[in-house]
């Protein structure tokens, strides 16, 4: 018998912060896990959520009812691991189907040391956390379950997503270069916040060679590889945690500077904006987006649970020039993409690389050459 098939006749419990309980089977590991608990709302791609350091210590439900039916490849991760604390599916595939298939997506989980869990009402679950909110939670199977009474205390003393900092946890140790596809036209300094591994790709299929450097890195070190132009990466925890001195003379100099997801709240606070931390969140393939300057609308790969506080009716005035909202969330009027008007910098809140799809951000990468082409001219 394997791992994954003991995992399937294990029972397990998910315990939300707020007492409410889901029962159901082990799914991959069995054991304890903590987290924060949030959904995600892509019926694909379930291979690159996992592998997103962006989910580092969240507890991810899926709402797509049926998971795994692809298996796992070496082709698709997005990070050497992974690195969501614990998986919630409803209907887990029993075999998997795919010619790129090599094992289970149960069997991954099981190697990995992911506990998750499986058999639980996954609709009632997302309904409670969009109607509650995101929250802390524990997944509970084996030996975890010897003291019941004790697992809401134990899920209560699990540290809270508002005020962690975690990129360093999460971020590459050395720097390293992605070289350009071709004929190299641009030298790209990329913050490693959490970055995922399509994103270089994505900027070296347009010729750019990118120099990967650690969360850490100092000005020093951003400016030691000559970079036409500074790029922030997605990444998990609260951006209110965040040093921005590195972000502040990037925008000093007026270097070109493009921002993504936690990159695009470090940009906001950097211009003197707050941010928030959202209900439940933006995480899926499927959130529109409207392009302000355009009109456009763009379906749209999101992964975050905080947002820039800045004004949708006005021009803002900041220490570096004029700032405006380029990007807004149709859903719920969430800011999702600042650009300044006076400088060479500009973010959005979602993944324009979007490895799993859609594909409707990918020209914000040609947008980000158009910037640093014109401070070459």
């Amino acid at each position: 018998m394997t791992t994954s098939t003991r995992a399937a006749t294990t029972p397990a419990v998910l315990v939300l912060e707020d007492g409410r309980s889901f029962r159901g089977r082990a799914y991959g590991a069995v054991g304890e896990t903590f987290g924060e608990a949030v959904f995600s709302t892509g019926m694909t791609g379930y291979q690159e959520t996992l592998t997103d350091p962006s989910y580092h210590r969240q507890v991810v439900v899926m709402t797509a009812p049926h998971v795994g039916n692809t298996g796992v490849n070496d082709e698709d991760p997005e990070s050497s691991r992974i690195w969501v604390a614990g998986y919630v599916v409803r209907d887990p595939a029993r075999v998997p189907s795919n010619w790129r298939s090599r094992r289970s997506l149960d069997d991954e989980l099981a190697a990995q040391g992911v506990v998750g869990i499986s058999g639980i009402d996954t609709r009632a679950l997302t309904r409670h956390l969009r109607e509650r909110g995101a929250m802390r939670v524990g997944i509970f199977s084996g030996d975890a379950l010897a003291d019941e009474d004790a697992l809401l205390t134990r899920v209560l003393q699990a540290p809270e997503m508002t005020g962690a900092d975690l990129s360093a946890e999460v971020a590459t140790e050395q720097p390293y270069v992605v070289p350009a596809i071709g004929t190299k036209r641009f030298t790209v300094a990329a913050l490693d916040l959490g970055i995922k591994g399509m994103t270089p790709r994505r900027m070296a299929e347009r010729g750019i060679e990118v120099h990967v450097l650690p969360a850490t890195a100092t000005v020093e070190d951003v400016y030691a590889v000559a970079p036409d132009g500074v790029f922030l990466s997605n990444g998990p925890g609260d951006p209110a945690t965040a040093d921005l001195s590195v972000i502040q003379e990037v925008l000093a100099r007026s270097t070109p500077l493009f921002g993504i997801c936690f990159g695009n709240q470090l940009l906001g606070r950097a211009l003197g904006f707050g941010t928030y931390k959202l209900k439940y969140g933006h995480r899926g393939i499927n959130q529109p987006v409207q392009d302000r300057s355009t009109g456009k609308v763009e379906v749209t790969a999101h992964n975050h649970g905080f947002a820039v506080d800045a004004p949708l009716d006005r021009v803002s005035d900041t220490p570096y020039g004029r700032a405006e909202v380029s990007h807004v969330c149709l859903n719920d009027q969430v800011v999702e993409g600042l650009r300044l008007l006076d400088r060479p910098a500009f973010s959005v809140q979602y993944h324009p690389e979007a490895a799993a799809g859609p594909h409707d951000a990918a020209y914000l990468f040609d947008r980000f050459i158009e910037l640093m082409e014109a401070q070459r001219a």
